[in-house]
């Protein structure tokens, strides 16, 4: 299991959070904007899979918790982001299948534009 911290987001107040085509789009209030997204590709099969929480607790509020945790299960890889304020939590579970040639990672990054997979489409 592998931990990372996103210390870059924390104390941050995001002006909206949304999931989008195939990713979530996080509006901070500093005017930055962060994707979290999978780019696609040819054979693999990578998706989010669950989103545990309301996103609006992640709203007005600067987060306390912004990390990425990863395990695997067989051929599969869970990669969950977990993210809290002082209104509550949120987790977003992506799910990828390693029998696969290509990347199953999934990415939490800022864009000046976003990824393919984040643009309007909203779910």
């Amino acid at each position: 299991m592998s931990v990372t911290i996103y210390d870059q987001v924390i104390g941050k107040s995001a002006r909206s959070v949304r999931r989008v085509r195939d990713g979530v789009v996080f509006d901070f209030d500093n005017g930055t904007t962060w994707y979290m997204y999978h780019p696609q590709d040819c054979c693999e099969s990578v998706a989010l899979e669950e989103v545990v929480g309301d996103l609006s607790d992640l709203e007005g509020s600067p987060l306390l918790m912004a990390e990425e945790v990863s395990s695997e299960e067989g051929r599969y890889e869970w990669t969950f982001y977990k993210f809290a304020t002082n209104k509550g939590f949120v987790t977003f579970r992506w799910c990828g299948d390693m029998d696969s040639y290509y990347s199953i990672s999934v990415y939490f990054e800022p864009y000046a534009t976003p990824p393919y997979e984040c643009r309007p489409e909203e779910v």
